[in-house]
This record gives structure tokens, C-alpha cells and sequence, in this order.
């Protein structure tokens, strides 16, 4: 089983942790889409989500750009992802393709509505800044592994 996030979740994501990690705060979309290897010509409708969900401001002109909002230890990924996709919840039925309930619940509802609803949790407790922190712990850690290497050989 793949779970696959949709492109504008993907991009969307990846933008609002270049800004988390941005040193000034404030960068462009160009410099968005390239430290974060998002096509350009998607960038402008994602940051125009992001800002109207209240996650992003906009600053216009030559020297402008984008800047988070919001503190990043309070912006869960599901927020982001609502931010773009709207409700993340399930719509159409496994069995019936319809919506489920409309005539009874299917045989598998209970299965899958867990399986989303730990998900969801998931989502929503992972912040910006919890991912950030852990990716720059593993970054140290990697660092240290090569440097512990390069100096038991030297040695």
C-alpha cells in the first residue's frame, strides 16, 4: 500500500520548511522553488493557499517574499495540507465508490476510518519545527559518523 501525498501537499509542505529554516525569515519564491526543487510555475497558486490560510505573509517588490506566519512549533503538517487540499477526510467509499453512508456504511468503513484516523494524528502532531529539529539532529549525527570514520582512519 503507497501513501502518496498529492503534488500541491508535496510542494506545499516543502515550501513551508524552507521557510522554517530560512536564517532571515523571509525568502523568495525563487529561492523557494529552488532550494526545494518545486517547479516554479506552481509556486505562485501553493503561496496564495498558504497565505489566505493565514500560514504564510507575502511581502510584494523587488526585495519581498514569503515568511511564516505563524510559530513553526504550532503548524502541524495536517494544517499545511488542509491549507491546500481543504478536508483531508475520505470521500468516497472503498466498496461502493460513492459516498460512504449515504445507504448504510460498508463492510470495510470501520477499518479504513481507523486507518485515516491514525493518519490524521499523525499529521496533526507532527509541527514544522519538530521536523526541522529532527532532521538537523539526524544531519549532527551523520556528521559525526563520518567524522568518527575519517579519524579512526587517520589514525
Amino acid at each position: 500500500m503507497r501513501l502518496d501525498l498529492t503534488k500541491r501537499s508535496d510542494y506545499a509542505i516543502r515550501a513551508m520548511l524552507a521557510l522554517t529554516m530560512a536564517p532571515s525569515g523571509l525568502l523568495s519564491s525563487r529561492k523557494i522553488a529552488e532550494e526545494m526543487n518545486i517547479p516554479p510555475r506552481f509556486l505562485p497558486q501553493i503561496m496564495g493557499d498558504l497565505t489566505r490560510a493565514g500560514l504564510v505573509e507575502a511581502y510584494p517588490g523587488r526585495a519581498g517574499g514569503y515568511r511564516v506566519a505563524q510559530d513553526p512549533a504550532t503548524v502541524t503538517i495536517l494544517t499545511v495540507i488542509e491549507a491546500v487540499e481543504g478536508d483531508p477526510h475520505r470521500q468516497i467509499c472503498v466498496m461502493r465508490g460513492t459516498a460512504c453512508g449515504k445507504d448504510g456504511e460498508c463492510g470495510v468503513h470501520d477499518v479504513f476510518y481507523a486507518a485515516e484516523s491514525a493518519i490524521l494524528e499523525k499529521l496533526g502532531s507532527a509541527t514544522l519545527r519538530s521536523i526541522i529539529d529532527a532532521y538537523l539532529a539526524k544531519q549532527a549525527l551523520a556528521a559525526a559518523a563520518v567524522a568518527a570514520t575519517a579519524g579512526a582512519t587517520a589514525g
